[in-house]
């Protein structure tokens, strides 16, 4: 008997809220460690759920794997990355030239735009290790709240993620749907730019007055500006820090270009891999970022090996993230979702995001959330006598739903709170909130363009 038919889907929708609030009590009120407070309540939700005990480890091994099989490797290479372009002067190039461009006044408004191109190929969380000097950087220049700049960095790259193709999660819902890809990425834009300038650089430019940040950040110290007399050039930094992008383009357009099995599309899809992308852009940072700017193999060796350390209690708390979510899904939470949402009578674009916002909230992965709402609304808009909504606006209203709500079973919101070193409160106020306005806001414009293109 599995999990979902041991335990009423009410009862383990009850329990999931439960495991939910019990997390951020437990977190925020004990100060419990976060690892092993969600090791804990993924037992104690497995259990409850009716699952068998081995089966209930199992789970929360095979998340926690799953999950750190791939982000760890990205974590290292990015924050070696992070590190070489941090240390060489690249990030603080970067950030003069974004200030010089802009203006001190106007910087968080580039950030989102570059969050929002960089993030189009890439997994938020390599965005993410990859740009984050940046918002030090940057910070520390302008003498600006780490809020101020960072929160439009990772609003634009995470809508990227949920809304427009290329991205891998976006492009999934295309399939499903049988969307129109080149429709949808103009339907994404038009959707993902202002939902993106609404929850970065407006709700950064409110909230950041409120939220106290700690003077030490080892993050930041990591990081940040490090004070260089002399700085690469404008070029080699960009050309460095995108190159992962650039592979990762590369790979999709051998894929819509050149025919499955074509020697020189093999080769593009494994150096387009997220991580043969990072890993060959960290190499290539040891020689642009390192021997161009007077750093020998003892010192890069050093780099290297110090970024590492703050990461460790990340990673474990993302993998510790990835069990909770796992026993989650197996324990028959993702279903009960799912079958509640499709009773209700809504319209499909509604329907659509709600039924991805709920699973996220529970699961706290945006690609499940997708996955799961495409796998649901797709059979039923090809229905005979469906109601009809456009594939493309069904790709966009699925994938905002798939943002809402990040806390405390996302990988994402441990990765803000360690990163820009706050509370377990504070990422709520910020990051959970800045993730809800991007998923309401985009929702809201899908609708509005709706009422235009049908």
């Amino acid at each position: 008997m599995t999990a979902a038919l041991a335990v009423s889907p009410s009862l383990l929708l009850t329990y999931a809220a439960l495991a939910i609030v019990a997390l951020i009590v437990l977190i925020t009120k004990a100060r419990l460690n976060p690892f092993l407070t969600l090791v804990v309540v993924s037992l104690g939700m497995g259990l409850a759920a009716g699952m068998p005990a081995a089966a209930v480890v199992k789970s929360l091994q095979d998340g926690i794997g799953g999950v750190l099989g791939f982000l760890s490797v990205v974590l290292a290479l990015g924050t070696m990355l992070g590190k070489m372009l941090a240390e060489s002067g690249g990030a603080e190039r970067i950030a003069r030239t974004l200030i010089d461009l802009m203006g001190e006044k106007r910087v968080h408004w580039a950030l989102m735009l570059v969050g929002f191109c960089v993030g189009l190929p890439m997994f938020f969380q390599v965005g993410f290790v990859l740009l984050i000097p940046l918002v030090f950087t940057v910070a520390r220049a302008t003498r600006t709240s780490l809020i101020k700049v960072g929160i439009p960095l990772v609003a634009g790259l995470s809508i990227v993620h949920g809304l427009v193709p290329p991205h891998p999660a976006a492009m999934l819902l295309v399939g499903m749907f049988k969307a129109d890809v080149g429709l949808t990425i103009v339907y994404a834009l038009i959707v993902g730019l202002p939902a993106a300038a609404i929850a970065g650089p407006l709700f950064a430019s409110a909230i950041h007055r409120h939220i106290h940040l700690p003077e030490h950040n080892p993050m930041a110290e990591q990081l940040g500006e490090t004070g260089h007399a002399s700085l690469p050039g404008f070029g080699i930094s960009l050309f460095t820090i995108l190159l992962p992008m650039l592979l990762m383009v590369g790979s999709s357009i051998a894929d819509l270009a050149l025919p499955a099995g074509q020697p020189m599309r093999n080769a593009m899809d494994f150096i387009g891999n997220p991580v043969m992308a990072l890993l060959t852009a960290t190499l290539v940072s040891f020689y642009t970022f390192g021997k161009q700017r007077g750093f020998d193999r003892g010192a890069i060796l050093t780099f290297t090996n110090e970024c590492l350390a703050p990461t460790a209690i990340l990673m474990l708390v993302i993998g510790a993230g990835g069990g909770f979510n796992r026993v989650l899904l197996d324990s028959g939470v993702g279903k009960a979702i799912a079958d509640m949402a499709t009773s209700l009578s809504l319209s499909p674009l509604v329907m659509g995001w709600l039924v991805a916002a709920v699973i996220r909230v529970a699961t706290g992965s945006a690609t499940v959330a997708m996955t799961t709402a495409g796998g649901i609304m797709a059979p039923i808009l090809m229905a005979a006598g469906a109601p009809h909504a456009s594939p493309e606006l069904m790709v966009l209203a699925a994938g905002s739903g798939s943002l809402v709500a990040s806390h405390v079973n996302d990988a994402g919101f441990w990765q803000m709170k360690e990163y820009f070193n706050m509370t377990v409160p504070q990422t709520l106020a910020v990051w959970t909130v800045c993730e809800t306005i991007l998923s309401v806001a985009a929702l809201v414009f899908t609708l509005i363009l709706a009422a235009f293109v049908g």
